[in-house]
């Protein structure tokens, strides 16, 4: 028999079959009080691939929360070959904060790969790029709309990585977005190092969803499945869903005017040219403008806000 391999991982050896939860401990509260960020280690008695699930990157972005923590409650984390990494709140800050930043006001996921001597998300990026992120071979990275944009379910890879492609499909999301990875963001540091990222984007801030968290959750149980590192043939045999759409490009709708918003179609729609998806109104009942699709695609992303400015996005439209 091949003799396993030593893991350690925030100083502490993970053994075969072996369930840990370990703190990543990097500040202090302004009161001293320790702020833990639980990671989550299921390793399985048989070598394989191992899988970071991580969401929370933004604190504010909870439907990522919610996937990873049924994933969890469901023990659909606990591997038969390789191993599984779950970080559910990765911006225990934010989370707390209900906010989006971490508390020196920077963004977390515009912070990596990281320094030990920079701003507090900068040295947080830096502890998870060296004690974490070595140690995986795969990460999907659960995100959603921001400032009450809810995105489709959407899987988002850069066109240079042909390679997560394949990856992707398996996930089975409603779309498949070609983006380009962001600078200095967790999928461009990871994927400099050669790991595969797949970046979830679903639901918007401060919210759930069950059909995103369904989505979310049985794309997870399907990338697994693919790995070989766990069968989950039973769970996922009642699983339907539409064909994938590849999006090459994408546009945001604007307002033109400001006012009320009230929108008519759903996430995911198939728009065409010329169609009225919403109106933009005073509250007085003296002024409606109709807000109609410039070019023929597909909602990716809408603005659920019920209040807008003049330049604010509204629609994320996308090209196949």
């Amino acid at each position: 028999m091949t003799p396993q391999k030593k893991i350690i991982i925030l100083d502490e050896q993970i053994n075969s079959g072996q369930k840990r939860i370990l703190n990543l401990e990097i500040a202090r509260l302004h009161t001293h009080a320790k702020i833990e960020i639980p990671v989550i280690i299921e390793r399985a008695k048989v070598d394989g691939p191992v899988l970071l699930l991580n969401a929370g990157i933004h604190g504010n972005e909870l439907n990522g929360v919610e996937i990873v923590r049924e994933m969890l409650i469901q023990k659909y984390t606990k591997p038969d070959k390789g191993m599984v990494i779950s970080i559910p709140t990765l911006n225990v800050f934010g989370f707390l904060n209900q906010s989006r930043e971490f508390p020196d006001g920077k963004d977390l996921n515009r912070s990596f790969p990281g320094s030990k001597n920079g701003s507090l998300a900068s040295i947080f990026a830096y502890h998870m790029m060296n004690e974490i992120i070595p140690h995986i071979d795969y990460c999907i990275d659960f995100h959603t709309g921001g400032a009450r944009r809810f995105n489709s379910s959407q899987i988002r890879i850069a066109k240079s990585k042909p390679e997560l492609l394949d990856l992707a499909k398996i996930f089975n999301p409603r779309f498949i977005v070609y983006a380009n990875e962001r600078e200095k963001s967790f999928r461009q540091a990871s994927t400099t190092i050669n790991k595969k990222v797949l970046l979830f984007e679903g639901g918007k801030s401060l919210d759930f969803n069950q059909r995103i968290t369904n989505r979310g959750v049985e794309g997870t149980l399907r990338v697994m499945h693919h790995l070989g590192m766990r069968d989950f043939s039973k769970e996922l045999e009642n699983s339907k869903h539409n064909g994938t759409i590849i999006i090459n490009s994408s546009t945001w709708l604007r307002a033109k005017y400001g006012g009320l918003f009230r929108f008519f179609v759903k996430d995911g729609t198939k728009v065409e040219k010329g169609d009225i998806i919403g109106v933009i109104s005073d509250p007085y009942g003296r002024f409606e403008y109709k807000v109609k699709i410039p070019q023929s695609g597909y909602i990716i992303g809408l603005n659920h806000a019920p209040i807008v400015y003049k330049g604010d996005a509204i629609l994320h439209l996308g090209f196949a």
